[in-house]
């Protein structure tokens, strides 16, 4: 989940077409790349108690609702949001009408490769290259655009296409939670456009049952009179921290009766939802698997995981899954 600094810039509104895809959750039985333990029963028994018509803790069915945030928590943020390495490559194919570049920050750093001063890039930096590379375009120009990165863009340590890099435990859960009745939204502090394009292949999930930092878009007419939506560089809302909550009534309408984050940036989201009382589930995917995925935590400044919000976690008593201990498997692609 990304941080509110670099939300509201490097995420403002992303529309793409996804070309590469997983399988979502494909699996022989409930959570099977959970290993057994208190975490996975966790998630049982809530399932358990809110589907069975004899629970005193029974959850009509048009209730059943679950969020997720996206980053960190379905799908690998480090050593950057996949947004933003998109971000700052389109910096590099625009350069060419952009002579200016050059010696204009940030666009000089980031034509430099300077690692150093990007990691010193400050919110309005970020905005900058947003309003550069994302804005000024249809939708479906944007989108071809971002389609063709995506064919072809990979990570540099997994060697896969970004897409791929989800983890199969959570598309267990997603599958297994509207196998029971649940709607399952991504609730994100990136792009919505940016994830909506993708969500229905790699998640599953529905266009419509993604709420995320929103950009504003203008409609205009074409030489030919036809309309077309154009994005523009202004940010609609953020949809982080306490704007997840926000976010969720605006779109959804309903507390969630459970909620799945891994940082700072989803914390109210959480509080929000066990605020609602009952059988509510809060639980927070916590990055200590260096070996298969990724180590980080509080002095992470992507995803950060702070010592003040697993003791909210403990204080309230979320369960905090440890991808070294609770994953029996990280990706799809895993053995």
């Amino acid at each position: 989940m990304m941080s509110s600094i670099r939300r509201s810039a490097i995420v403002a509104a992303v529309s793409l077409s996804v070309l590469v895809s997983v399988p979502v959750g494909a699996q022989t039985a409930p959570l099977a790349s959970w290993n057994d333990g208190p975490t996975k029963q966790a998630i049982l028994n809530f399932v358990r108690a809110t589907t069975d018509r004899s629970s005193q803790q029974f959850v009509q069915p048009d209730e059943r609702i679950a969020t997720f945030d996206n980053d960190g928590t379905l799908l690998v943020e480090q050593p950057l949001y996949t947004q933003g390495i998109f971000a700052l490559e389109r910096v590099g194919a625009l350069a060419e009408d952009h002579p200016e570049w050059k010696t204009t920050e940030p666009f000089k750093s980031v034509l430099e490769r300077d690692e150093a001063a990007m990691a010193k890039f400050t919110e309005a930096d970020w905005e900058k290259i947003v309003a550069a590379t994302h804005s000024g375009m249809t939708v479906e120009a944007f989108n071809e655009i971002a389609a063709k990165w995506l064919a072809t863009a990979t990570d540099k340590r997994f060697k896969r296409h970004y897409t791929e890099l989800v983890y199969q435990p959570m598309l267990e859960l997603l599958s297994y939670l509207r196998a029971n009745g649940y709607k399952t939204y991504i609730v994100t502090g990136g792009g919505q456009d940016f994830v909506r394009a993708f969500a229905p292949r790699v998640y599953g999930v529905a266009l419509e049952q993604v709420v995320g930092t929103a950009g504003k878009t203008k409609l205009e007419y074409a030489q030919n009179g036809q309309a077309e939506l154009v994005k523009a560089p202004e940010i609609l809302y953020v949809d982080d921290k306490t704007g997840k909550p926000e976010g969720i009534h605006l779109v959804i309408g309903r507390r969630p009766w459970g909620a799945f984050g891994n940082s700072d940036g989803d914390m109210q989201m959480l509080q929000w939802t066990q605020a609602g009382g009952g059988p509510r589930l809060m639980m927070l995917v916590h990055h200590d698997d260096a070996q298969r995925e990724y180590a980080y935590g509080a002095r992470s400044k992507v995803g950060t995981f702070s010592d003040s919000l697993m003791s909210v976690a403990k204080k309230g008593g979320w369960t905090v899954i440890s991808i070294r201990n609770d994953w029996r498997r990280v990706f799809p692609f895993d053995p």
